[in-house]
């Protein structure tokens, strides 16, 4: 696909059936969105699907949702024609996902005075796990975690607050969120290493048709290409945030 690739008729339709492209967006992924002062909608997750309703050529409508996991749930909705989102299995059972847009690790924050050092100690009996409910590394731990309990709390900002005040025995949650938490919490401790790598990316809701889908995925390994996912994590000013390698990587 180059900048000026054109969609097909059956792709245009499943994309945006009602004319123009319907975007749900997670606003409280700092990650990948900022609202301004007088609610500027920016970051890469926007950038994105700006940038594919112009391929497209049809006009953009962004819809925002207050959590990962109320955007993923309403994909039945008819709501929206596209997300942008953490690829999950969970996930993909309703959502069609294009290949991995952007990446980051995922790690745990511990209290003073720990005895966990590395990240193989926290699955472990009688370790409580604050992290934030339905996000992409909770549906993770979700499947792989066998022994430590997951405490899942609506953001991790809130999950903070709940680890800290209930001394709970880790954090779980993107690096770059962990250590802008690290200040409030004198002597806690981000382990070294990682539990995950995060990737987000576009999806559209399965049961369209397969034209959307594939148009998506090469729309998503042509931006990466162009080298455009980058320069939007470059404006976004957010740390520790990559641009994916290609898929065929």
């Amino acid at each position: 696909m180059t900048s000026h690739s054109s969609p097909s008729a059956a792709a245009l339709a499943e994309l945006a059936p009602t004319g123009k492209l319907r975007a749900g967006i997670n606003f409280q992924n700092p990650l990948l969105t900022k609202l301004g002062p007088n609610g500027e909608q920016s970051g890469v997750a926007v950038d994105l699907v700006i940038e594919l309703a112009k391929r497209l050529g049809v006009p953009i409508e962004i819809i925002p949702y207050h959590s990962a996991g109320e955007l993923a749930e309403s994909v039945t909705s008819g709501k929206w024609d596209v997300s942008v989102l953490a690829e999950e299995p969970a996930r993909a059972k309703d959502i069609a996902f294009a290949g991995a847009t952007t990446e980051i690790e995922a790690t745990y924050m511990v209290p003073p005075g720990s005895a966990l050092q590395k990240i193989e100690d926290v699955d472990r009996p009688g370790v409580r796990i604050a992290l934030g409910a339905k996000s992409g590394y909770d549906l993770y731990l979700t499947r792989t975690l066998k022994h430590a309990q997951r405490v899942p709390i609506p953001g991790l900002p809130e999950a903070f607050k709940h680890f800290v005040a209930e001394k709970l025995e880790a954090l779980a949650g993107l690096k770059t969120e962990l250590i802008k938490c690290l200040p409030q919490y004198p002597g806690a401790r981000i382990l070294d290493g990682r539990f995950m790598t995060v990737r987000h990316t576009a999806g559209t809701p399965r049961g369209r048709g397969e034209a959307g889908a594939a148009y998506l995925h090469a729309f998503v390994e042509a931006v990466k290409a162009e080298g455009l996912v980058t320069q939007w994590i470059a404006k976004s000013g957010v740390q520790g945030l990559s641009a994916a390698p290609p898929a065929s990587q």
